[in-house]
């Protein structure tokens, strides 16, 4: 530590610009080291006097010097860290020059040296033609049916996302191998290089032919993934593949082959699920088809159990109320007109009007009036030529009666005729009014029964509904798994490029080289001319 009693000769042996470079900065962290320490500066070109003093008033004499003051060990590491501290502090512009100006043969060597390796590898390095292909992968499929297998979800993250994974897909193991295997890349020995060694380990190895295959469909494939990038446009649905090889045109044909396997790769994948789903519905259907076939079965046995019958969709029992219900309605009538017309017989029977009354309808009583009113005529007649009392008035008289009873006998006779079809249709009326009222019970219980069979056929329907959706929906999806409902388009085909991508030119990099090796130069000549520097200024122990 320095103290004020110390003298300060070293300030007289500094040069004036080592003083004002000495002057203490604020807030430095060599702050902690003494004044004497932070005013040391070793010059360059000071005389033997001046490196005397400084040795003399060097900071490891110092610091024992103090130790011994204060009766503390002096501390050697430190000393020399400080030295160290003090022999970078030191240098300066001039130093820096002569280090480059002695480091110059290195820095020719570098630049050299980088210049030539640059020049060989460009002259042997394997050129590199990378192409680009843009695909727009649209999210949303193609609509061909209303209720497609697979649903669109219109949120735009959800579309980034599906886009994401098919841009995966576009990279995935699946489509590389397809490439692999159309391309028959395993081998090309760009993508398979045989060993130096491959012909002889060949030789004597056990391996079979399909793990040697299966090798090289490893190599090809991890190949052929360091060649192929895709990236998403930002803000976009458009893919980029980048694809490159040793010739421009494989390059192309591989870029294509690639979009090709991927549109397979999609496809085959939706297709795929599409037949899941319908294997799926089709192991369904053979359940859903044995219970209709149990609820239809029930039905019927429930119809013959309860002696139902149908006929268009309605009850046979039913059908027959109503034709029996008719049949009453017109027996019914029949009896009616029978038996008013037999009353108005009787009624002209009683008064004495079987010649005039309507009712009486028969060919005998036609012919019977005929003859009666023709017998009336002549009697009239003969009354005004031959008076009352004449014997032929007498006879047509009698003649006249005669007619009368035969058309009062016809009339009876008619009237019994007719009570004998009022007493028939009577019968028959009855007859039907008992078969229609034992009908009618038949129809009473087979409602009761209806209410339960309506319940099974409305299970059978059921049943049968679904079967069949599921039949049309798996037959549907069957179909689908031919239609190809990717949306994916080709915006930008890949074309052969006109200069390589890898190595740069030849003068970029001959550059390139020249920067490198003056930079590895410059930076040896400073590395050895700090260490000269620090070896030349190691502080010396007392």
């Amino acid at each position: 530590m320095y103290t004020p009693k110390e003298p300060d000769l070293r300030q007289a042996l500094k040069r004036p610009e080592t003083v004002a470079r000495s002057r203490p900065r604020p807030g430095s962290l060599l702050d902690l080291v003494s004044d004497d320490e932070d005013d040391y500066r070793p010059a360059h070109h000071a005389s033997a006097a001046a490196e005397t003093a400084r040795a003399t008033f060097s900071p490891s004499r110092q610091q024992a010097t103090i130790a011994e003051t204060i009766n503390i060990p002096p501390a050697p590491v430190k000393g020399k860290i400080m030295g160290y501290v003090a022999a970078l502090r030191a240098i300066g512009p001039d130093d820096v020059f002569h280090w480059l100006k002695d480091g110059l043969l290195w820095i020719v060597g570098a630049t050299a040296l980088c210049v030539a390796a640059a020049l060989i590898y460009a002259m042997t390095a394997q050129p590199r033609y990378t192409v680009y292909t843009d695909l727009v992968i649209d999210p949303s499929n193609l609509q061909v049916v209303n209720d497609d297998v697979f649903g669109s979800n219109p949120q735009r993250d959800s579309q980034l996302l599906e886009v994401e994974s098919k841009l995966r897909i576009l990279t995935s193991r699946n489509v590389l191998t397809r490439v692999i295997d159309s391309m028959n890349l395993t081998q090309d020995p760009e993508f398979v290089k045989p060993g130096i060694l491959g012909g002889i380990k060949e030789l004597f190895s056990s391996a079979s032919k399909d793990e040697t295959q299966q090798a090289k469909m490893l190599g090809a494939t991890r190949a052929l993934a360091e060649r192929v990038e895709a990236r998403r446009e930002e803000r976009s649905f458009v893919v980029s593949l980048g694809v490159y090889t040793d010739n421009p045109e494989k390059s192309v044909t591989l870029s294509d082959a690639i979009v090709d396997a991927f549109e397979k790769e999609i496809f085959e994948s939706a297709a795929q699920s599409a037949g899941r789903v319908a294997t799926t519905l089709n192991d369904r259907l053979e359940e859903l088809r044995r219970n209709v076939t149990n609820a239809e079965a029930k039905v019927e046995e429930f119809k013959r159990q309860k002696g139902l019958q149908s006929s268009n969709g309605e009850l046979v029992s039913t059908q027959l109320v109503a034709e029996l219900n008719t049949q009453v309605l017109t027996a019914q009538q029949r009896y009616i007109e029978l038996e008013t017309r037999y009353k108005q017989m009787q009624e002209a029977i009683s008064t004495g009007r079987t010649g005039t009354a309507s009712v009486f309808v028969s060919p005998s009583m036609t012919s019977l009036r005929q003859d009666y009113d023709q017998a009336l005529l002549q009697l009239n007649s003969l009354k005004l030529t031959y008076g009352t009392r004449h014997p032929r008035i007498t006879a047509a008289n009698s003649d006249l009666a005669t007619l009368k009873a035969s058309i009062n006998n016809e009339a009876r006779r008619i009237a019994d005729a007719a009570l004998g079809d009022m007493n028939q249709a009577k019968s028959a009326l009855a007859a039907l009014q008992g078969k229609a009222n034992e009908q009618q019970t038949t129809v009473y219980m087979d409602n009761d029964s209806q209410v339960e069979l309506r319940d099974l056929e409305r299970d059978a329907r059921a049943k049968a509904a679904l079967y069949e959706t599921h039949l049309t929906r798996a037959q549907q999806i069957t179909e689908q798994q031919q239609i190809n409902t990717s949306n994916i388009r080709v915006i930008s085909r890949a074309m052969p490029p006109q200069s390589r991508s890898w190595p740069p030119r030849t003068l970029i990099l001959l550059a390139a080289g020249a920067f490198a090796g003056i930079a590895i130069g410059v930076g040896l000549a400073l590395l050895f001319g700090i260490l000269r520097a620090l070896r030349q200024h190691q502080p010396r122990t007392a």
